[in-house]
Formats: C-alpha cells, structure tokens, sequence
C-alpha cells in the first residue's frame, strides 16, 4: 500500500472530501493538521513547489497536488493505481 502524507486544517471542505475519497478507496494516511501544527506550515510549502492552500497531498512522496488533483486522477483511472504503489 502506498504511503499517502496529507497537509490539512480542520475546517476546510476540500480536505474533507480528500479525506472521504481516501476512505472510500480504503487507503491509509498521515495527516498533518497546521491548526495543531502552525511549524509545519513551512514544511508543506517547500514540499508543494510553493503552494500555500490545503490539502496539500503526496504519495509516495509524488506531490499529486490538492482535493481537485486527487479527484480527477480518480476520475483518469489513476489514483487506484498509485495508491497501489
């Protein structure tokens, strides 16, 4: 199974629906809330070539991008097999 590291905050709605589309597909992840850690901030905007909104999500340590990202590789038929990986 893949190793899937995501950035979020506890309101957003789209790190919500990133969340119950990772669900859906029964992948694992890490989740990194920048309410409770406001440091890792910085972390995420390095690693995201620069992109500041949430969810910032990775695979395998591939930056696929945000909820929309994430939601269209699964519409490609793509996400399963990265999640795979």
């Amino acid at each position: 199974m893949a190793e899937v590291l995501l950035y979020t905050t506890t309101v957003c709605p789209f790190c919500i629906r990133a969340k119950a589309l990772l669900s859906k597909k029964q992948a694992t992840y890490r989740e990194i809330n920048l309410d409770n850690n406001p440091a890792m901030r910085e972390e995420m905007i390095q690693k995201a070539g620069g992109k500041r909104t949430v969810p910032q999500i990775f695979i395998n340590g591939r930056h696929v991008g945000g909820c929309d990202d994430l939601h269209e590789l699964d519409k490609q038929g793509q996400l399963d097999r990265l999640l795979a990986g």
